[in-house]
């Protein structure tokens, strides 16, 4: 397992994806944050920001193309 863990309340698994987010309503356009996501939990990560309104983008650790 890496450093990377996934930010998923609970969940200890290795992360591979990065959630990056911002809340447009506090953040400046150039003010990204970032969540990390294992396999099983990065489409909960990504829905509960899109829901709100949050623009979300999903990029892997590795470099792999964004989902």
């Amino acid at each position: 397992m890496t450093d990377r863990v996934c930010s998923r309340a609970g969940c200890r698994a290795e992360a591979v994806w990065q959630v990056v987010w911002r809340n447009p309503r506090i953040h400046a356009a150039d003010r990204r944050k970032i969540w990390a996501a294992c396999e099983e939990h990065v489409g909960y990560l990504r829905d509960y920001l899109a829901t709100r309104g949050f623009p979300v983008e999903v990029v892997a650790f590795d470099g792999e193309a964004a989902r």
